[in-house]
């Protein structure tokens, strides 16, 4: 188990140090506080042995803090500032516990930053990559209204609640991807391997065979001739559209694309709106401002045509006008939902309504992507049956016919 080093002040005043042994940080706290210790200092001890597994991912250097490491560290930090220990303590011990050494060198200038005089507020918003403004403003509310340990759990709940639903959604793509594989798979195996073969079968009766095994013949030997022109030719295209789509027309485009699309669009719109909603209810009920809260949700949306949406709303609301006003004149959110916006707005508890409605919205999104992966998985197999049909076809139909031929002949 490992072991950490502290200092800390007991009952009488004077200061202890010692080592005592505990699962992690947070634990090591917990034990001095239950003891009636303030907590001083707190760090690993030096000599604490690390595993192989370890000692692989502290080499892996390149790659930055995922949105996991995030939580982690909001979840450790919540648990060590309710144990007393102070903010720069804190940092001082998480750093010391993370592998990964991108994130524990932010973690080291954040604890400088707040060493320095700086707000932990202030100190995060120099690493908007790591730290997003919801995650900001949400921390700087907390810093004025003296919650801060509560926030950030509300912060780790939020986090935690959107690395389920971009798991959700992820696999709920990958699926229909990886059946699309296995067709193209299928498909080129029996074009390139098996086709060939029975296409000796078939030399020098060209001209009697049937109309879908000349073209996939042709398409055969096409294949295995300039296999590298078709190659270069995907390549091309998935290039062409990746980088298409990162354009803002295209961006524009793909966004109203999956909005539109027959079998998506209920996963994405719930998804959206689910989203869109919690931000904008955790955001207010948090204390942070209208017209922030609007600015953030427009950006954390995901969505370019959800991003306009709450730009128009904030450009309203900024002349002084109710939330409404721009909402019915969309059609993103279902007149339901404005309905409930407005008297959340009307009655004071538009936070919680809104907690409310993304909550609801959040069960259809995992409603939406049960229902799509059954409706997919029938389509996927119909096509792959239908493609290996067809090639199967191809290849018995003149076996039939010269098979009747000679028995006729």
């Amino acid at each position: 188990m490992p072991q950490y080093r502290y200092q800390a002040r007991v009952a009488t005043g004077r200061t202890q140090s010692g080592v005592l042994s505990a699962q992690d940080a947070a634990t090591a706290a917990s034990m001095l506080r239950n003891q009636g210790h303030h907590v001083l200092q707190l760090a690993p001890a030096a000599g604490n042995k690390k595993d192989v597994g370890s000692l692989l991912k502290q080499l892996n250097y390149s790659s930055g803090p995922t949105q996991k490491d995030i939580l982690d560290f909001t979840t450790q930090l919540a648990v060590m500032i309710r144990a007393g220990i102070s903010i720069r303590n804190a940092l001082d011990g998480i750093a010391d516990q993370v592998q990964n050494q991108k994130f524990r060198s932010i973690l080291i200038q954040i604890k400088l930053d707040i060493e320095s005089g700086k707000q932990f507020s202030e100190a995060i918003a120099k690493h908007p990559k790591l730290f997003g403004p919801l995650y900001v403003n949400m921390v700087r509310a907390s810093e004025m209204s003296g919650s801060f340990a509560r926030m950030l759990d509300r912060i780790a709940a939020y986090l935690a609640q959107e690395i389920e639903t971009r798991r959700m959604v992820v696999g709920a793509s990958i699926y229909p991807g990886v059946i699309a594989t296995m067709a193209v798979g299928v498909t080129v195996f029996l074009l390139t391997f098996v086709l060939p073969k029975f296409a000796m079968v078939f030399k020098g009766k060209e001209a009697a065979l049937p109309g879908p095994t000349k073209f996939l013949m042709a398409l055969s030997n096409f294949m295995v001739d300039y296999w590298w022109v078709l190659l270069a030719a995907v390549v091309m295209v998935i290039v062409g559209f990746m980088a298409f789509i990162r354009t803002e027309l295209g961006g524009f485009w793909w966004d109203k694309f999956k909005l539109t699309a027959p079998i998506i669009k209920r996963m994405f719109r719930a998804l959206y709106i689910s989203r869109s909603l919690h931000t904008m209810g955790e955001l207010l009920n948090a204390g942070v401002p209208m017209l922030d809260t609007l600015s953030i949700t427009g950006d954390i949306s995901g969505n370019r045509l959800y991003r306009r949406m709450w730009r128009a709303v904030y450009g309203s609301v900024k002349q002084g006008k109710k939330i409404q006003v721009t909402l019915n004149r969309s059609n993103l959110l279902p007149k339901s939902v404005v309905q409930m916006i407005s008297a959340g707005e009307e009655s004071g508890k538009l936070g919680e309504v809104l907690e409310e409605i993304s909550t609801y919205y959040n069960k259809l999104l995992r409603d939406a992507i049960k229902s799509m992966t059954s409706m997919i998985e029938p389509l996927m197999i119909v096509l792959m049956g239908s493609i290996v049909g067809f090639i199967a076809m191809a290849i018995i139909l003149p076996i039939f016919k010269m098979s009747s031929l000679v028995s006729g002949g």
